[in-house]
């Protein structure tokens, strides 16, 4: 397994900062997420410089309007231009909201009958992210929230998928059956690793009330050989850069020992 670290974690910091600091604790790569510092660059050009201090394994699709990219489609279409131009081998996208009213991109999603043929033209991985349940009364507020009607759904239509801990824990705790539904599909190709507790999402591993050692064992004893992503809340680390550091580097240890097959 790759363990890559989501750029998101460090998003305080310019990103040639955060994958310099990957870099430099031993991550394998980065899963970048497309934010505000693409709005007006050469995004290509300025991917291939980021590239030079570490490989992205993965880009994840702007979650957020930006100017210049469109639509949620349009958006998640150049993700997938860009990662092809760029030798970056997955794009993660997540599911409509049905609270946020995204018909259109709701109507489109089921428009598509092969997102690897039709979207990522054989050539870049489509994934859809599983999504949280928030808020008093635990609401998803996205659509494919039940995880046997996504499973059924990226099945159907050739979509892979990105299984989130923390989005998956927000709703069940105990959420490694799910886990197992889903790696049974045969369908994912990432993993977001976190901590949920409190509704607080994306936390410190031990700083919420996941079983997250239980499932990077379950994960471990399985033939899963792609990536995953360490995905934190900026708000768990201090201002102190060394402190910060130090933290990702004792995760990052636990989870490369946590999933080591020498060690099981």
């Amino acid at each position: 397994m790759k363990i890559t670290l989501s750029s998101g974690t460090l998003y305080t910091l310019p990103l040639p900062r955060v994958f310099a600091v990957a870099s430099e604790l031993g991550f394998d790569g980065i899963e970048l997420i497309i934010n505000q510092e693409f709005q007006k660059v050469n995004s290509v050009r300025f991917i291939e410089e980021l590239q030079q201090q570490l490989p992205i394994f993965s880009i994840h699709a702007p979650f957020m309007p930006l100017d210049g990219w469109g639509s949620p489609v349009d958006s998640l279409r150049r993700c997938v231009d860009i990662a092809d131009k760029c030798g970056i081998p997955l794009v993660n996208f997540h599911p409509p909201s049905w609270m946020g009213f995204e018909i259109g991109f709701w109507r489109w999603l089921y428009k598509i009958r092969d997102f690897q043929q039709e979207i990522g033209n054989e050539k870049v991985i489509v994934t859809l992210e599983n999504m949280p349940w928030v808020g008093k009364f635990k609401i998803n507020p996205h659509i494919l929230s039940d995880t046997r009607q996504l499973i059924d759904f990226i099945t159907e239509r050739n979509l892979f998928m990105t299984f989130d801990c923390t989005h998956m824990g927000s709703g069940k705790a105990n959420f490694i059956n799910d886990f197992y539904l889903a790696y049974n599909s045969g369908r994912i190709r990432n993993i977001h690793f976190s901590d949920y507790g409190h509704g607080r999402e994306h936390l410190i591993p031990g700083h919420g009330m996941l079983p997250l050692t239980r499932f990077l064992n379950h994960l471990r004893n399985t033939d899963y050989n792609d990536t995953v992503t360490l995905e934190l809340s900026p708000h768990e680390f201090p201002k102190d850069q060394e402190i910060m550091k130090a933290s990702l580097k004792e995760i990052l240890v636990y989870l490369r020992t946590e999933t080591s097959k020498e060690g099981s």
